[in-house]
């Protein structure tokens, strides 16, 4: 079978619709779970975010660091100093970016993903306090940081769970609930 071939019936515009439908409730229903689901992490993060005298330091791998980067892209939108650092190249003289001053917020879904648990000791080594976003709280990011944020996600909208879809969605979100409060907590 080439790539172009399947083995469904051709696809006719209501089961398209109703497969966009299913992506768009899946994640709205996600957003909807973290947004009642917010509570002292959040404002936890927010106060360490808020007497970071350096640069927030936004870190992540694959899909959870191309959010990363928008996420430290909406805190400088908002006035807040941040970067994006890739870990495997933190480990490659990128390092000498990062400061004691400095807060780092670090993303993975897995909470497991060796490259950014190699950067969290560099940064715990250098002082550097540590925001985890992840969908598994009680993993070794999670326990490892000074401040967990459960992304909640239980579900991706991708149907064989391969693509991060849900779990972009909420990061994205809870990223930019962060700048806004932050934003709004500096005046």
């Amino acid at each position: 079978m080439t790539r172009t071939q399947t083995t469904e019936a051709p696809l006719d515009s209501t089961t398209i619709i109703e497969r966009g439908r299913r992506v768009l409730a899946l994640e709205a229903e996600a957003l909807h779970l973290s947004e009642q689901a917010l509570g002292e992490p959040f404002a936890d993060a927010v106060r360490l975010l808020a007497s970071c005298t350096g640069r927030i330091i936004v870190a992540g791998v694959g899909k959870s660091g191309l959010v990363g980067r928008k996420i430290a892209a909406t805190f400088t939108s908002t006035g807040t100093p941040a970067t994006f650092l890739h870990p495997v190249e933190s480990v490659h003289g990128d390092l000498g970016i990062v400061g004691p001053d400095d807060v780092a917020i670090l993303i993975s879904k897995s909470g497991e993903s060796d490259e950014l648990l190699g950067l969290i000791e560099a940064l715990a080594r250098l002082g550097v306090k540590r925001i985890a976003m992840t969908a598994a709280a009680g993993s070794r990011l999670g326990r490892l940081c000074d401040v967990t944020l459960d992304l909640l996600v239980k579900e991706e909208a991708c149907p064989h769970d391969l693509a991060p879809t849900t779990s972009t969605t909420v990061t994205l979100a809870l990223g930019d609930a962060l700048a806004v409060a932050l934003l709004q907590a500096k005046g």
